[in-house]
């Protein structure tokens, strides 16, 4: 009789120690997917409303470091001029980001130095 209640203590841990490893891997996958995909989705995110916002005159930067003005959009293709009279032809997917557009000084501030 001893050994029976022996036996069924051994059987209620293993199933508390698979609970404990269940609950471990949970975690782990929660953990990984708070700190990995989830950000990396709302990256693409992101990405792909650039992408979609991009239209003729807009100045970006591409994957491989060229700067440029977009000249023409097409679906799944972009011209880029690189210099005056200069376009090349680029894969949309490979704008990174426009950049920030000079902004014209305002006449209230060319008014304001030319007082001084």
């Amino acid at each position: 009789m001893h050994h029976d209640f022996a036996l069924l203590a051994q059987v209620g841990g293993a199933q508390g120690n698979f609970m404990t490893t269940v609950l471990f891997f949970g975690g782990m996958i929660a953990i990984m997917y708070f700190l990995m995909i989830r950000p990396q989705q709302k990256q693409a995110k992101q990405h792909g409303q650039l992408l979609a916002r991009l239209k003729k005159g807009d100045s970006v930067v591409t994957q491989g470091g060229l700067i440029g003005r977009v000249a023409e959009v097409g679906d799944k293709e972009i011209k880029l001029e690189v210099s005056p009279g200069v376009k090349i032809r680029l894969k949309k997917s490979s704008v990174q980001s426009m950049e920030a557009a000079a902004e014209a000084p305002k006449s209230e501030e060319k008014d304001k130095k030319e007082e001084k």
